[in-house]
């Protein structure tokens, strides 16, 4: 299995299918490509913000791939003509043998001024292995159960601090999921966000349990 990084917090995970994550591309002074430019079988939502619903309309008319999002995301994008399957935190969706589970994640979500629910991470368990990408998030003591019930391979974790976890705090999230690699994202796009991962890095990889590795977009981590 491969993750890619596309920057910001849209991944590219690779496996028996194609798995795309919050894909704002199209905008995002970071990316490596452009919303034409994927074919996923699994588009996966986090929450409505501009970053990270991104490109999901266009991306989903063209490709036409299994779309999985908050109920309230899934309404909005049926009035768009895009056909997705609404979920909620802990409920679990088989979509072709890739098993999803929408976890909590604490942040806002909205759209042009609309209520999108609830933001949320996902769980993916493919070619058994299992990710967890936590979307926008601070830090919840519900990041210990996650990794109990879960025990992912591998940890995506936001790192920009101001709208998200700090480095530190996401290294302190990285004890409570305790992953064997953790992958930092949303960190660079913009001048607000922390610009390097190397503070995270060294707080993680200080405890000795989890390997940190930093990408940067267009590079991937083989699984």
């Amino acid at each position: 299995m491969r993750a890619t990084w596309h920057g910001h917090a849209c991944f590219e995970i690779a496996g028996e299918k194609r798995i795309l994550i919050d894909p704002f591309l199209r905008g995002n002074p970071t990316a490596d490509i452009g919303p034409g430019d994927v074919h996923p079988d699994i588009l996966l939502i986090t929450h409505g913000h501009e970053d990270h619903l991104g490109d999901a309309v266009e991306i989903a008319r063209r490709a036409k791939p299994k779309v999985a999002c908050i109920h309230e995301i899934s309404v909005y994008l049926g009035e768009e003509g895009i056909e997705a399957e609404g979920m909620n935190f802990y409920g679990t969706l088989d979509l072709g043998g890739v098993l999803v589970t929408m976890v909590p994640a604490w942040h806002s979500s909205s759209h042009a001024g609309r209520y999108m629910g609830t933001a949320a991470g996902f769980v993916i368990e493919m070619d058994g292995r299992r990710i967890y990408h936590a979307g926008d998030t601070g830090l919840f003591s519900d990041m210990k159960l996650i990794g109990e019930l879960f025990k992912p391979d591998l940890f995506l974790v936001p790192i920009g601090d101001r709208y998200t976890l700090s480095p530190a705090l996401a290294a302190r999230a990285v004890e409570l999921v305790s992953p064997r690699v953790a992958i930092p994202m949303h960190f660079g796009t913009f001048p607000v966000l922390v610009k390097e991962a190397t503070e995270f890095r060294e707080l993680v990889e200080a405890k000795g349990k989890t390997k940190a590795v930093i990408l940067r977009p267009g590079e991937s981590y083989e699984l």
